[in-house]
Order: structure tokens, then C-alpha cells, then sequence
């Protein structure tokens, strides 16, 4: 049996192979490793030969479904192997959960098997911003899961909603986020024609500008967006937990965010921010040092009984010290 080099598997990956080549892997006749030839038959099931395509198929049904999966797993999977997955084994235990875990497996791929993706899998999707926003149809399965809580419905929901904001709220955004009149202008022109979906890529995507703006944006499926921006500063962060324009969820996903939590600042600014959810800034008050407990203490700004517990730890704290 002919072991096949690197550059003929990456040919036959990507179906440049020689027709010899297909067949030989169809029949047996070369040698592979067991997730190699789980995604080249994945690859050649859709040839252009009717012949390879056939003989294709039939080689795959005698490969273990744990080879496929770790086929799937891989970052170099192709849009093929995800292709033949999603209409061939996402019936399969493990496939769906492999499929949604990779990154390159695009909304289209994932739309058939949305319905049926477990409570975890459905998760990571909606965990996807970029994903679920790409596809109309994807979200509006993800809908028919059963598995599908209120609050993702809602989620889903707001994806769907392809409303543009109105005239007002872009001005007053683009006003916040840019002092320079013309460049203003320029952001309320951008933001004023997009859509949800073209909203949720510009947060991610845009500057800090676009991140400032839509972190007030109506539609919640944007605020996430935000949030989720690899360009996102810590500086910036640290602003929008001290805005009290934001909503009590954008708050509430501030603190519950463990890399955000680990800065400082941020806990400081959302304890001293009036808008923070109370459960919130209780849970978050030991973190203070004995500086800023202080000044919490005489903050009128914030909630009576935050005020009233920030007395009660500052006191535990110097008698503990005393003992």
C-alpha cells in the first residue's frame, strides 16, 4: 500500500488530486491516517466525478464516527468535511458538538442541526455573536430547540430584528462617542443605514468610535457585540463600567466577566456606578481595598444598603486588624 506524501493529501484535500489518486484512496489502495482519510472521503463524496463521488460515500460508511469527529475538531477542516457532516452524520453522538466547537464551520452548516444541538452546544453557538448574525436561518432554528431557554429566545430574537435605529438615538450615541463634528457626522451616517447584523460586525470589527456608540445600542444582541470585540481596550472597559447610561445587563456582563474582573478599575467603577445591579455590587464589595470601601461608604450615588454593608465590612476589617 503507497503511503502518500504531505503535499498529495493537502492535493487531495483540497480535490487537485489526480483521478488515479481519488480512487486509490476510495479503494484502499493508499495509505492514510484514519482522520485523513475520514476528510478526504468527506472531500470526495462531493466530487465532480459521479464515479469517485460514489465510490466515495461508500468508503466513508466503513469509517468510525470518532474519526470524522476528530477530523472535525482540527482548525485546517475543510468546508467540505462540515458540508458532508451536517447531511450525512449529525445524527451522530458527538458530530454536532464537534461541529459547533469549530470556528471555521460556517452558519450554513449548522442550520440543520440546530434544532437538536444539546443545552452546551446551543450555548456556544449563541456565545457566537459573529455566527448567529451572519444567518437568519441558523437563529430561527436555534428558535425551535427545545433546549432553548426565555432568555436565549429573547436573544435570538433581538438577532432577527433587523430594524435600523432611529435618526435620535444615533445622534445622541454618535455624540457621546465622537467630539469631532465631522467625523460625528460621518459615524451617524454609517450607523443610521446599518442593520442589526451589520451593527453586531461594526462592533466587533469597527474602532473604539463604532464600540462607544453601539454599547448603547437598542438592540442587546449589540451591547454583547461589543463586549466581545478582540480590539476591545481595557481602558474602554473601564469606561463603560462607570456609565450610568447602560443598561442593568451590560453591567451585569461587565462584572460577570472574569477577564474584566481582574482589572481594578473595573470592580471600583461599577461599585461606585448607581445603574450596577445591587446582588452585583454586593458580591463584588470585598474586593475593594480600604480606600475606596471608604469613599463607598459616603457615596449618596449609589444604593442605601450598598452604602450600609461598605460601613459594615469597614468596621469587620479594623476590628479584625485589631485582634
Amino acid at each position: 500500500m503507497e503511503t502518500l506524501s504531505v503535499e498529495l493529501v493537502e492535493d487531495l484535500r483540497n480535490g487537485r488530486a489526480t483521478r488515479e489518486n481519488k480512487l486509490a484512496v476510495c479503494t484502499g489502495g493508499a495509505q492514510l491516517t484514519p482522520v485523513d482519510r475520514a476528510e478526504v472521503l468527506a472531500v470526495l463524496a462531493a466530487d465532480p466525478d459521479a464515479a469517485v463521488a460514489k465510490h466515495a460515500e461508500e468508503a466513508a460508511l466503513a469509517q468510525s464516527i470518532e474519526s470524522f469527529i476528530e477530523a472535525l475538531k482540527r482548525s485546517t477542516a475543510t468546508p467540505a468535511l462540515f458540508t458532508y457532516a451536517s447531511r450525512k452524520l449529525a445524527d451522530k453522538p458527538g458530530v454536532a458538538d464537534a461541529m459547533v466547537g469549530n470556528k471555521n464551520c460556517i452558519a450554513e452548516n449548522l442550520v440543520g442541526i440546530a434544532p437538536t444541538l444539546s443545552a452546551s452546544s446551543l450555548k456556544l453557538v449563541l456565545d457566537d455573536l459573529d455566527r448567529i448574525t451572519d444567518s437568519s436561518a441558523l437563529a430561527l432554528a436555534l428558535m425551535k430547540n427545545p433546549a432553548a431557554t426565555e432568555v436565549q429566545k429573547s436573544l435570538l430574537r433581538e438577532v432577527m430584528a433587523e430594524a435600523t435605529l432611529g435618526e435620535a438615538a444615533v445622534a445622541e450615541a454618535a455624540a457621546e462617542a465622537e467630539p469631532d463634528v465631522a467625523k460625528r457626522q460621518t459615524l451617524i451616517q454609517k450607523l443610521g443605514k446599518m442593520t442589526v447584523s451589520q451593527r453586531v460586525q461594526f462592533a466587533i470589527k469597527g474602532g473604539s468610535e463604532a464600540r462607544r456608540s453601539l454599547i448603547k445600542d437598542a438592540n442587546k444582541v449589540v451591547q454583547r457585540a461589543v463586549l466581545q470585540s478582540p480590539r476591545l481596550t481595557n481602558q474602554e472597559v473601564e469606561a463603560f463600567a462607570s456609565m450610568s447610561s447602560l443598561t442593568d445587563e451590560i453591567l451585569r456582563l461587565i462584572a460577570t466577566n472574569r477577564t474584566f474582573r481582574k482589572n481594578y478599575v473595573v470592580v471600583r467603577n461599577l461599585l461606585n456606578n448607581a445603574k450596577t445591579p445591587l446582588d452585583v455590587s454586593l458580591n463584588m464589595l470585598p474586593m475593594l481595598n480600604p480606600i475606596d470601601l471608604k469613599r463607598l461608604t459616603t457615596n449618596k450615588n449609589v444604593p442605601e444598603t450598598l452604602r450600609t454593608t461598605a460601613l459594615k465590612l469597614q468596621k469587620q476589617r479594623a476590628e479584625t486588624k485589631k485582634g
